[in-house]
């Protein structure tokens, strides 16, 4: 007799269902597992036999052949390891046949039986809900797996409670959700002085997750303004928490114990490769543009990135999701961030001082932001000059608007968006409307419209760059409460589309 329970393997975000079948035959003693198993897979026999022994439980003398259904679908990861002691525990009669059938499990056993935390618990309760079944998960992740209401979770801490639970010993309570704590305002851009230009297009690039460029010398503020940002982006909602988690489940890194409305903040160096930027790697793991999904993406140094990792950045910024592929797999992850990059004016930094500019000047400033392509260039929304600050604004007070103020009026254009694009998937702000949907949300007054025509004709605007001054003068006149875009919102829009610096 054939004793089952169910497991899931990852493909990228997706949790595919995996069945887990557990024989005993007679012949000779052995503990062997098929269906296309891994190295970590194979070795989950000893840990389970471990676990067992350390629970005075014989291993049986019979042959035990673990399969793993359907067997076409490469098995990775320790995770295994509790759905097939499940099984072999259900077998041997230890727990009830029919309970074991109705629960997806996973978890990683220790020798001495506790079961360890384990990566993608959140697409693993996903999955189990669509199918009808419950969860059995390590006791760290049952916060994080009981946010999805629709399946009944439990966080075990060995595998003798495992049994005890099954057993009607001693039942353990479902796990309930929980919730990351939002992390204090340590950075306010109150701090940040002068630079009023920029921390406006950082107000608009909030309101409408617009894609932002900063162009200044070494010490203008560029970073300082960047790192700001999250104070002014408002929480995710229960659905953006939950898409964003359920990346950051596969990638290993919720481990506080639940979920955080906290928008992701991703700064990667500037020496990563395209696999840490995009995603890939063996198992096809999310890269940074994926962990940034709901948030922002912010490269400092921009030119510096190899040439290759910012042309791959094309399709992700315009699309909002990414496809990695492998030989062993083909998976996409969603990406819909917010680009935020910093880069010098030149090598040397210097570009618009007389006094400390290189023998170069203005050919290095070209060589330099030339290492941006056009076509990346032109994805930018704002474009912003930042100039040096001279040191009388710096010994003056901090005077400036509290992060808490412009939260505010981020807040309130974010919910008109929400409401604007209420019941459309493809649309949460004003950067996703396209189409006919942007023509009739951002199609300015007669006098804006003009003004548009004259800029995009004098200034040779790509198809692109067009539509992006519409989305941009459409968040413009939500900041301001406006119902129609009328020509200061388009004005305002087409200055920060042709900032000097970046078209040096």
């Amino acid at each position: 007799m054939v004793s089952l329970a169910h497991s899931v393997a990852f493909r990228g975000v997706e949790a595919c269902l995996v069945e887990v079948q557990c024989s005993l035959a007679p012949g000779l003693p052995g503990f062997s597992i098929v269906g296309l198993p891994d190295k970590a897979v194979s070795e989950a026999k000893e840990r389970v036999r471990a676990a067992l022994a350390c629970m005075a439980i014989a291993f049986p003398s019979k042959k035990v052949t673990i399969n793993l259904s359907p067997a076409d679908l490469p098995k990775e990861g320790s995770h295994f390891d509790l759905p097939i002691a499940v099984s072999l525990l259900a077998a041997l009669d230890i727990i009830p046949r029919d309970i074991t059938q109705s629960v997806v499990a996973l978890g990683e056993l220790s020798l001495d039986g506790k079961i360890v935390p384990v990566t993608g618990a959140l697409p693993a309760a996903m999955t189990a809900a669509a199918e009808g079944y419950g969860l059995l998960c390590p006791e760290p992740c049952g916060k994080e797996a009981a946010w999805v209401s629709d399946a009944r979770v439990i966080a075990a801490k060995t595998l003798g409670d495992v049994v005890r639970h099954f057993s009607g010993q001693v039942p353990i309570s479902p796990a309930q959700p929980g919730e990351v704590p939002a992390s204090p305002l340590t950075r306010d851009l109150s701090e940040v002085k002068g630079q009023e230009r920029a921390k406006r297009a950082l107000e608009i690039a909030a309101a409408g997750r617009h894609h932002l460029i900063f162009v200044g010398t070494p010490g203008s503020g560029k970073s300082m303004l960047a790192q700001r940002l999250p104070g002014i982006l408002p929480p995710m909602t229960a659905m953006e928490a939950l898409e964003t988690s359920m990346i950051h489940s596969i990638a290993g890194e919720l481990d506080e114990g639940g979920i955080s409305r906290d928008r992701p903040f991703r700064d990667p160096h500037h020496t990563s490769s395209m696999a840490a930027i995009i995603g890939g790697g063996r198992m096809a793991k999310p890269g940074e543009v994926s962990l940034a999904h709901n948030g922002v993406l912010f490269m400092d140094e921009f030119p510096e990135y190899q040439r290759n990792v910012l042309e791959t950045l094309r399709q992700p910024v315009e699309t909002g999701e990414v496809m990695v592929s492998r030989a062993n797999a083909h998976v996409r992850y969603p990406c819909r961030f917010m680009l935020v990059a910093a880069a010098n004016p030149c090598k040397c930094g210097y570009l618009s001082d007389p006094e400390r500019a290189c023998a170069r000047v203005p050919y290095c400033g070209a060589d330099y932001l030339g290492r941006i392509s056009g076509p990346l260039m032109d994805r930018f929304d704002l474009r912003v000059d930042v100039p040096p600050v001279t040191y009388t604004d710096l010994d003056l007070p901090a005077n400036g608007e509290k992060s808490a103020m412009i939260a505010a009026r981020v807040a309130a254009a974010r919910a008109v968006q929400q409401q604007r694009f209420d019941g459309r998937s493809d649309m949460r702000t004003n950067a996703d409307a396209e189409g006919e949907a942007l023509e009739e949300i951002a199609t300015p007054d007669a006098e804006g419209r003009d003004l548009l025509l004259r800029a995009a004709e004098r200034f040779n605007l790509s198809a692109r760059g067009y539509h992006r001054v519409m989305r941009v003068a459409r968040t413009i006149a939500d900041l301001d409460q406006s119902e129609r875009v009328q020509r200061p919102h388009v004005a305002e829009a087409i200055s920060f589309r042709l900032a000097s610096a970046t078209d040096a």
